[in-house]
């Protein structure tokens, strides 16, 4: 099994998430996140006063998925996440060593 990790525009959660659930994709999690990178915050008003936010507003997905269905969340998470622009995101794969369904002791594939 692999854990993919992404993140991600939040204006692309939506294609994204679509993509994946036709995919086969049952379950997964998602957290709005904020980060820096070499994308640059928008200036924005307070008041007005323009200011630069230190962060910028993201997703992060978490998905656990069997092998054979890795490769392909990767691809729809490239093809549906890519705008062309700086910030896009990054995506991370680990290696799962087993899932445990709490409700009914399920193990392994079974319990995603």
């Amino acid at each position: 099994m692999k854990k993919i990790e992404a993140i991600i525009r939040t204006s692309r959660f939506d294609q994204i998430h679509t993509c994946v659930s036709k995919m086969g994709v049952k379950f997964l999690s998602f957290y709005e996140i904020k980060g820096m990178g070499f994308e640059h915050a928008r200036l924005e008003m307070y008041r007005g006063i323009p200011y630069e936010p230190a962060y910028i507003p993201r997703t992060k997905l978490e998905i656990v998925v069997p092998d054979e269905l890795a490769e392909s969340v990767i691809q729809c998470i490239l093809k549906e996440g890519k705008t062309g622009e700086v910030g896009d995101g990054k995506i991370f794969i680990y290696d799962v060593l087993e899932a445990y369904r709490i409700r009914n002791n399920d193990t392994g594939e079974a319990a995603l």
